[in-house]
């Protein structure tokens, strides 16, 4: 459910969109060769030693892609919750191009995009709360753990029969926070089924609304017995944390 926040510390920083959100506490690996976001990645190389290195994902709404041209007119269909990117690694590629290691960390909703500020997209943004740590203590958030591990076991064991492999089943987190987190990124949801439990504030509620999002999604692989995407993009997301 979306909730509106008045009371939190805003700050003004750079922006990537994505085809897809950010999770915190997941790794984001990228490819940076777009102009403008090779001069992002240098400018915040050339922050103080000391200083966060960070750029905020969003994701896109509908009609606008990275690297699509100018940004022209109208702003790019952004949805208004999104997740801090904390760069842990940078490598330099021929053509000024840059390999990029990032995890998500902070949800912010935006107030205010600004094109004019710089040659890549900036936004100001107020933080959302912080991680529910005492979730990982809260029965129900357990029990909903337990089951969504399973869920999503099954989920991956389904796909991978569909597609004639073998895999590995992936080693869960024992936190129902981190779990949470880790199937919104790993399962082979839409967009809009991602953001959704990315604006989701309680682990609890954001378990519940996988728990049947998994079911659905293993009644569509038994109904169809096939899947729209190679299994490769299965790949379980991991964490740096």
């Amino acid at each position: 459910m979306h909730r509106h926040y008045a009371a939190f510390v805003s700050a003004t920083i750079p922006l990537f969109p994505l085809g897809s959100p950010l999770f915190p506490g997941m790794v984001l690996p990228l490819h940076v060769f777009e102009q403008r976001y090779r001069l992002l990645i240098e400018d915040l190389l050339d922050l103080p030693d000391d200083a966060t290195r960070r750029f905020g994902v969003v994701a896109i709404r509908q009609g606008w892609e990275v690297g699509g041209g100018t940004f022209g007119d109208a702003e790019p269909a952004l949805y208004d919750v999104g997740c801090t990117a904390v760069v842990r690694a940078v490598s330099r590629r021929g053509n000024g191009r840059f390999d990029v290691v990032a995890v998500g960390s902070d949800r912010f909703t935006l107030l205010k995009v600004h094109r004019d500020l710089g040659a890549y997209l900036q936004a100001e943004v107020n933080w959302l709360p912080g991680p529910d740590t005492d979730a990982d203590t809260v029965p129900e958030a357990a029990a909903l753990g337990h089951v969504v591990g399973q869920l999503f076991l099954r989920y991956i064991s389904q796909v991978a029969r569909l597609h004639g492999t073998e895999i590995a089943l992936p080693q869960l987190p024992e936190s129902p926070r981190e779990l949470s987190y880790l199937v919104a990124a790993g399962a082979l949801l839409t967009a809009e089924d991602r953001q959704a439990l990315l604006v989701e504030d309680l682990t609890a509620s954001r378990l519940m609304a996988q728990s049947h999002l998994l079911r659905r999604e293993l009644t569509v692989l038994s109904s169809l017995r096939a899947v729209p995407v190679p299994l490769v993009q299965l790949a379980v997301p991991s964490s740096l944390n």
